[in-house]
């Protein structure tokens, strides 16, 4: 675990050696060269990318659903990308899932989550964004140095995507939202598949969180001006729902995602919160 965790902390270490590159250099896709980034979203968007990356300071945004009251080693890519991000000049966001929570990802699961009780979705939700703060704050004060000639670093911003659920009426959503999204596309997606196929199946439930994750990044494209979502590649299939939708509501603003290899262990089993693990807080 040690030698794991020295080898994905080194590319952050060493871009605190060479800091004169990052702090003038916005181009994120130098890290999808060196193999951090898996895939970018559309294949065909890297060149746009480098011009967007380098004209001004983008906001870029991953999600952490609060269904354990730890953040754990799988998350540790995605967290780097954000401290990455930010590194670079842009702005990072962090959506924990006060509602997306309730209703539970099923990429990558083989059975459905059991459902969290307010109290508990609660606690776990204080606990994840006390532990990015401090992470943040920890590279902020132990690898950021403004004296040498760097500008400060943008703050995170955490939102919790139940606050502008709160207040959404059912019906609006699904004829206003709904309309958009294509049956054919949603049951394409590996994580649908995958469950479709076991002897278990997919509750309705976990079919419509393709939906509300895609509206999330919507609502950060319009309050935020959020034009990338960063994930693990098993959030291929909810990174696509979420420009489709985009695409059709938004015609004339153009989003990218960006995906990171999945953290695994000897056997090839994703590190996940159902999974053995190793947990932040420990």
């Amino acid at each position: 675990m040690l030698a794991l965790r020295f080898r994905l902390l080194r590319p952050l270490h060493s871009s605190c050696c060479n800091f004169k590159r990052n702090l003038t250099h916005k181009n994120l896709l130098e890290l999808s060269e060196r193999g951090f980034f898996q895939s970018i979203f559309p294949d065909t968007a890297a060149p746009k990318l480098k011009e967007l990356f380098e004209r001004s300071a983008q906001t870029i945004y991953a999600g952490f659903d609060p269904t354990a009251d730890s953040l754990h080693v799988g998350n540790l890519l995605v967290i780097m990308g954000l401290l990455h991000c930010q590194r670079a000049g842009h702005k990072p966001i962090a959506l924990v899932g006060g509602a997306t929570g309730l209703i539970g990802d099923p990429s990558g699961r083989k059975t459905e989550r059991n459902q969290l009780g307010e109290s508990v979705l609660d606690a776990n939700l204080q606990a994840i964004e006390r532990q990015l703060r401090k992470v943040f704050k920890n590279h902020e004060d132990c690898l950021w140095d403004t004296r040498k000639n760097r500008s400060p670093l943008a703050p995170l911003t955490i939102v919790n995507n139940a606050e502008w659920y709160a207040n959404l009426n059912l019906i609006d959503f699904v004829a206003n939202m709904g309309r958009h999204f294509r049956m054919g596309s949603m049951l394409s997606r590996s994580s649908v598949q995958s469950r479709l196929e076991s002897e278990d199946g997919m509750s309705f439930t976990e079919f419509t969180y393709q939906i509300f994750q895609a509206y999330d990044w919507l609502h950060l494209l319009r309050k935020h001006n959020c034009c990338f979502q960063m994930g693990g590649s098993d959030q291929m299939g909810n990174l696509m729902t979420g420009h489709e939708l985009i695409s059709r509501v938004e015609r004339n603003r153009e989003v990218f995602g960006m995906t990171l290899p999945i953290v695994t262990n000897e056997e090839g089993d994703k590190f996940g919160k159902s999974a053995g693990n190793a947990w932040r807080s420990s």
